[in-house]
């Protein structure tokens, strides 16, 4: 399978990147999310590049680089366009997750190892820019053919290392329209209550991330599903016991009838059409 990169300023930066490290020595490709997204056909927001590079190494090919993320292996380049940046970030391995969002330790390795740390399949896929070829270690395209999202590994171990995955699961399945794997969406449902660990900043960015996506109202029906809705929206998860006169027949149904009848709502619209009759003020 072969991909072509569009011509806008984030994806020549990264192609610049890939390219310097090359030079050097190095190995170097397209990571994440950025693959995902062209596999798909669709317009990445942003590129990442995944390298063997150390992070002093990759910051002294590059004149404006941040260490932002240094001590995880991630440097930040910029590029000669305001805002162009792209996440530079060297093959790991991650020690344990005794805070349950950051690894305590990492430890560089090669893009295999890198790719079994990832999150989803869909999101550990590589991409050489200059020959347009995907690697994959984890069956990634695959499940993206499948339409599914399914954890890399066991998925409780992927769970227990950040339990925002819990809900980024379920963003990634309604935003892309996918179904979850069934292994992956039992582990989600036992470790649901977990997910409390998360900071509210968190958690509220990746709620706002669903209530912004054509598929909000599938997201929350999948939360009160899984779990977690009751964990993080109780109010909300209890109007499912709230008898609603008409077709939705309870007043959760009600309010998720009135999300889908919303056309690109703003967030706080959306925020108030799921709490209204939970006595809540979006």
């Amino acid at each position: 399978m072969k991909l072509e990169l569009p011509n806008v300023p984030a994806s020549a930066l990264a192609r610049r990147v890939v390219k310097t490290l090359r030079a050097r020595g190095h190995v170097a490709w397209l990571a994440g999310g950025c693959v995902r997204d062209l596999l798909l056909g669709r317009t990445p927001k942003d590129y990442d590049v995944a390298t063997d590079a150390r992070p002093e190494e990759v910051e002294a090919a590059f004149e404006k680089s941040i260490p932002v993320g240094k001590s995880f292996g991630v440097i930040t380049v910029q590029g000669e366009v305001d805002g162009v940046q792209v996440e530079v970030a060297t093959f790991r391995h991650d020690g344990p997750y005794s805070d349950g969002r950051h690894p305590d330790s990492v430890r560089f390795t090669d893009a295999h190892e890198d790719a079994a740390r990832r999150d989803f399949t869909i999101n550990a896929l590589y991409l050489d820019p200059e020959s347009g070829e995907v690697i994959d270690y984890v069956q990634g395209v695959q499940d993206l053919k499948a339409r599914l999202v399914r954890a890399v590994g066991d998925p409780a171990v992927r769970f227990a290392e950040d339990k925002l995955r819990l809900l980024r699961a379920i963003r990634f399945a309604c935003a892309l329209n996918f179904e979850l794997d069934d292994a992956t969406f039992a582990a989600l449902k036992r470790m649901a209550p977990q997910v409390v660990v998360c900071s509210a900043e968190r958690i509220r960015e990746e709620l706002h991330r669903m209530l912004a996506s054509p598929g909000r109202s599938r997201a929350l029906r999948l939360m009160l599903e899984a779990g977690l809705l009751d964990a993080l929206l109780p109010e909300v998860a209890a109007l499912e016991q709230q008898p609603s006169p008409g077709p939705a027949g309870n007043l959760l149904a009600r309010a998720l009838m009135t999300l889908d009848a919303l056309a690109n709502p703003s967030l706080s619209l959306a925020w108030s059409a799921l709490l209204a009759d939970a006595g809540e003020e979006a």
